[in-house]
């Protein structure tokens, strides 16, 4: 009867610690227990990731009834999107970093100032993108090495979905403030809202329905706009209510360029970490697109099932930057240690768990996205299989890169990037796949290679513990 009270007194407690993580309200994560810190921050985030990953997963499920030009087309310009994920990335490192060490600091007011100024520069850098995707979108796609069936009917996605790029940096800028504030659900919300409508919209405006009339691929681009779209309403609405501790007023509202040349600081190392990774990621395509579509339909696919995997990881790596930014506005860097660790060792048990599954069911899985095509699903199983074997140190490798970001050191993950992407694993891969022969192969086995030894060096920086000194 004891062990009966205790077990139903645990379920009482985490179901309301699961009601109090979703409710949306923001929390001081600079004292108390750590593992209730992790556990109230890490269920949203997750949760946001995961619907930040099913945005590619029913894009790639809808996509791939068109035909396999139309899955290589969406790989060719997810590998393009990447920068401006990259870009959307960093300048959301940095307003999540000066945002929650203003929180930390208990100084609401300064943070409300520093995410008005972050949607400006956001705005800036967005409409430069823009006007590649006008002019540009099909010369990019023959850059990338696609054929005369893509740049001839397909180019239209790509260009949409460049030139609509301000929706995809609005959502990762905002959801990286409420993230900063500690009000991960707001982020959370504001996906799932988005993702609701284009789950909606993507069939219907490929297919048409009724009066509404069959785009193809470019429905595709369409529905995830408006779906990020609505999103970023729903964000905006909530920045400018007064029901949170980021509450931008009439005053903030003014131009600020010493804040603004902050964040342009901080997000400069973070869009540079990302846009070296991102970079890196176009020459693998590049490599693999030497061997045909079906060995790029393939990656494709295997890419978006490995990343709809580790979004809950990548919820739990900004759940820790959240609390080094925050304890260390605080002044508590040793609890900011504590947590990092801690989050790191959560995260590694959770992609063990999920790359083994990967592995095991990798043939079944594909065959949900693309039928009789024997050999893409071939190239998709021999992708996930080994990348999901460097897993256990990109465990590590994740929540402390973001660690890093979180206390606005983005300079020591970039030259870690640097070095890791283009004087390792580039040149690597390019020697296996091409030199040695093994192919589209070769170049998967160097990408759990390149991220498992990246992860042993990060975790050798952040012991040093020259983080905790930064200033932002």
């Amino acid at each position: 009867m004891t062990n009966t009270n205790a077990r139903t007194s645990r379920g009482k407690h985490i179901f309301q610690l699961l009601k109090e993580s979703l409710n949306g309200k923001e929390i001081d994560y600079t004292s108390g227990s750590i593992n209730r810190a992790i556990f109230l921050l890490s269920v949203p985030m997750v949760l946001e990731m995961l619907m930040e990953s099913v945005f590619a997963l029913v894009d790639a499920f809808f996509v791939s009834k068109i035909g396999k030009f139309a899955v290589a087309t969406v790989g060719l310009t997810e590998s393009m999107l990447t920068i401006i994920y990259s870009l959307a990335i960093g300048l959301s490192m940095a307003a999540t970093a000066v945002i929650a060490r203003r929180i930390g600091e208990k100084n609401p007011e300064k943070a409300s100032q520093a995410a008005m100024q972050a949607i400006y520069l956001t705005t800036i850098v967005s409409i430069a993108v823009s006007v590649i995707g006008v002019f540009y979108s099909r010369d990019l796609l023959i850059l990338m090495g696609a054929d005369a069936s893509i740049t001839t009917d397909n180019y239209h996605y790509t260009e949409i979905m460049l030139t609509g790029n301000i929706v995809v940096m609005m959502i990762f800028l905002i959801n990286g403030i409420f993230r900063g504030a500690g009000n991960a659900a707001i982020a959370m919300k504001s996906l799932w809202l988005a993702n609701i409508l284009n789950i909606i919209l993507c069939p219907t405006l490929i297919n048409g329905l009724g009066p509404i009339p069959a785009f193809g691929l470019k429905g595709a681009a369409i529905a995830t706009t408006i779906g990020r779209g609505c999103g970023v309403l729903y964000q905006l609405y909530n920045l400018f209510n007064d029901k949170g501790m980021i509450r931008i007023k009439r005053p903030h509202l003014k131009f600020d360029f010493p804040v603004m040349g902050n964040i342009a600081r901080i997000a400069a190392g973070g869009t540079g970490q990302f846009l070296i990774a991102s970079a890196s990621w176009l020459f693998l395509v590049r490599i693999i697109s030497r061997f045909g579509n079906d060995a790029i339909a393939g990656y494709t696919i295997a890419i978006r099932i490995l990343l709809f995997a580790l979004q809950p990881s990548w919820g739990m790596s900004n759940a820790a930057a959240t609390l080094v930014g925050q304890n260390l506005g605080a002044g508590h860097p040793e609890r900011a240690e504590k947590s990092v660790w801690r989050t790191a060792f959560y995260n590694m048990i959770f992609l063990a768990t999920i790359g083994t599954i990967s592995i095991v069911f990798a043939e079944p899985i594909l065959g949900f996205f693309i039928h009789d095509e024997p050999e893409v699903i071939r190239y998709g199983k021999e992708c996930i299989t080994y990348v999901c074997m460097g897993y256990l140190f990109y465990a590590y490798g994740m929540v402390i890169a973001q660690s890093f970001n979180g206390a606005g050191d983005t300079k020591t993950p970039t030259i870690l990037n640097l070095f890791g992407f283009w004087f390792f694993q580039i040149p690597l891969a390019y020697v296996v796949a091409v030199h040695m022969g093994m192919g589209p192969k070769g170049v998967f086995m160097c990408i759990a290679i390149a991220e498992s030894a990246m992860a042993i060096v990060a975790i050798f920086l952040f012991r040093r513990g020259k983080w905790k000194l930064t200033k932002v």
